[in-house]
């Protein structure tokens, strides 16, 4: 049985690609960008299934010695559960449920550790996590919970891709695209951020996939 519909974790865990420059400006950058840059490499680039599940692994554990080494810091934290979540893409079945409870707990203790949430991107996955998952007693998908989290994600961040990407789709996916369309058409009007080119094209792919459906919709 599938857990998340058919490539939403890629999707998902993309969101968090975007973590802005300002939030780096200091030792962790290199080795946060660095866990980026593998993390592209391994979604977009890495065929083999198997391959790209112990990828994931290797890059959540990396991600967790960083996060040691810097305990008040959230985007370790983050990027530690985007590795576990590529466990998530590639199975989506209910042996990875578990998993992604931990990516979760994960994604909830950078909240606590920085309230904007790395500019409201950890708002914004919670927010997927929770409309994409099955709700009890399968696991723990709730859409008020995802529509609160995805709104506080809009409201730090009223003009960000993810931000108005995630809330586009997430009416869509609610069969309510002519309400998604004016945050998918914002979403995709916003510009490539220099040092995040490659990312932000992926997110400009996914963005005109939703935005394709939601014009449909009308």
């Amino acid at each position: 049985m599938p857990i998340f519909r058919d490539a939403v974790c890629g999707v998902m865990s993309a969101a968090l690609l975007a973590l802005s420059a300002p939030a780096f400006a200091d030792d962790v950058t290199a080795a946060v960008l660095a866990l980026e840059n593998r993390w592209v490499d391994i979604r977009y680039h890495t065929p083999d299934k198997t391959r790209k599940i112990e990828g994931g692994r290797v890059l959540a554990e990396d991600a967790a010695k960083l996060a040691a080494q810097h305990p008040g810091r959230a985007e370790p934290l983050v990027w530690q559960a985007m590795g576990l979540l590529i466990e998530g893409e590639v199975t989506r079945d209910l042996g990875s449920l578990k998993t992604v409870e931990r990516a979760k707990a994960l994604l909830e203790k950078a909240e606590a550790l920085d309230p904007a949430g790395v500019n409201g991107l950890v708002h914004t996955t919670l927010g997927t996590l929770y409309y994409e998952v099955p709700g009890w007693p399968i696991a723990f998908g709730d859409n008020k919970k995802a529509t609160a989290y995805l709104k506080k994600a809009l409201e730090i961040d009223p003009e960000g891709m993810d931000s108005n990407y995630f809330y586009g789709d997430y009416l869509l996916q609610r069969g309510r695209g002519r309400e998604g369309l004016p945050y998918l058409e914002k979403a995709i009007q916003a510009p490539l951020r220099p040092g995040h080119e490659a990312a932000d094209k992926f997110r400009k792919l996914d963005i005109q996939e939703a935005l394709d459906k939601a014009r449909k919709a009308r």
